[in-house]
């Protein structure tokens, strides 16, 4: 019997998509939280994203059982379209069917009305992107449009090819608006809410280097330079570990600026020193950040142009034995071991630092050429002891610091 579009009681439906698969009608609603099938679940998804069109057999069959020879493919769509309809009728009731049958094809009835959550993110992003309105206005429409986006596209069917376009479609807006949100946010010293809209965003893409350097920016401004620091230190080590890069100069800036920032006024020189004896007092090498490496690199190079003493700076490398860059989350682990040994190896006097995601650079004050290379082939006999089953190369590399 030929199906056809209801127009009694026509039904209006809210769908999200983002961060989830929820339907609701009349208050009920119905999630993918339930026990179904990922298949089911990716027909339902695909009918709704598709709603404007019949969908042909063929193209269902293409996506979801591609490979299936052994079976019936188009009985298998039709049996899982009885459990959709079956499952969506608590929802709509008996008398409207939700989809419909058409010359070999399924179309969404176009009698209910589908409400996507993503039509208005995608909205919203735009409102909050037209510089032609208000600060304000448009601020309104951003605060909107981030709380809308509980999480990427369908993230349970994440691993389907066809949704993976799609999904960084609406990942590139949410961030996009994100960071255009802050900016905002930060014209209007609005600085607590651009660190919560940054931090939940960084959540969800924690390799955006642009979101970290909003969100150390946004706790600076709060006068937070204890975690801004923190911050600035988890976020570039994270993105030596993963990306193998080195923190961008806007980054680095504020890195500055938060070295920069002055104290509260102290008249007890007591304290002060109290509080310098016990940073001195650290066992083993000093390990800092690069940008701090190379202000020490000027002090100690103007102290030995002074004293007329000698300073050497060491690179060592970690690679593949061919020379190769080795597995990220192996060289991760790697650069950890050879930290620790770095630090307990070296005198309290010597500066290392992290040069990228599989170098360190070290610097070794008042010693020769020849005891600078026997300090770092101890190093590396340390390293190699400690860790006997490392298949990884250590390369090292000693110069003297030209002083004119």
């Amino acid at each position: 019997m030929k199906q056809s579009p209801v127009s009694e009681s026509a039904k209006t439906v809210s769908v999200s998509l983002l961060g989830g698969f929820a339907l609701e009608v009349d208050g009920t609603s119905l999630t993918d939280d339930i026990n179904r099938s990922l298949k089911l679940w990716s027909v339902l998804a695909y009918l709704t994203l598709h709603r404007d069109r019949a969908v042909p057999q063929s193209e269902f069959i293409e996506l979801f059982w591609p490979d299936d020879h052994s079976s019936n493919p188009v009985n298998a769509l039709k049996t899982l379209l009885y459990r959709i309809r079956a499952m969506l009728e608590p929802l709509f009731g008996p008398d409207i069917q939700p989809i419909l049958a058409q010359r070999g094809a399924y179309i969404w009835n176009p009698a209910v009305e589908c409400v996507l959550d993503i039509d208005r993110f995608e909205e919203l992003c735009r409102l909050g992107g037209d510089a032609q309105r208000t600060g304000e206005e448009r601020i309104d429409s951003y605060r909107e449009a981030v709380a809308l986006y509980k999480g990427d596209l369908l993230p349970k069917l994440s691993h389907q090819m066809w949704l993976v376009p799609l999904t960084v479609r609406y990942h590139t807006a949410y961030i996009a608006a994100v960071k255009d949100f802050a900016g905002l946010l930060e014209e209007r010293a609005l600085y607590e809410e651009m660190h919560q809209v940054c931090a939940r965003a960084s959540d969800l893409d924690n390799l955006d280097e642009g979101l970290h350097t909003l969100i150390v920016r946004a706790l600076l401004r709060q006068g937070k330079d204890a975690a801004a620091l923190e911050h600035y230190e988890k976020a570039t080590d994270l993105l030596y570990r993963n990306l193998g890069v080195r923190p961008s100069e806007e980054l680095r800036a504020l890195y500055k600026e938060i070295m920069a920032t002055e104290k509260t006024l102290e008249t007890d020189l007591g304290v002060i020193m109290s509080d310098l004896r016990e940073a001195a007092a650290r066992p083993g090498a000093f390990v800092c950040e690069y940008g701090f490496f190379k202000e020490a690199y000027r002090l100690e190079v103007r102290r030995a142009i002074r004293s007329g003493t000698c300073v050497h700076l060491c690179l060592i490398t970690v690679s593949l034995p061919d020379g190769g860059m080795p597995p990220l989350k192996v060289l991760s682990t790697t650069m950890d071991q050879l930290l620790e040994v770095l630090v307990g190896n070296l005198r309290r006097g010597d500066v290392v630092s992290k040069f990228s995601g599989a170098q360190y650079v070290i610097m070794l004050p008042a010693a020769n050429f020849e005891d600078s290379n026997m300090v770092m082939d101890r190093v590396v006999r340390a390293f190699y002891q400690q860790h006997r089953r490392s298949f990884l190369k250590l390369t090292v590399r000693v110069r003297e610091l030209e002083l004119n």
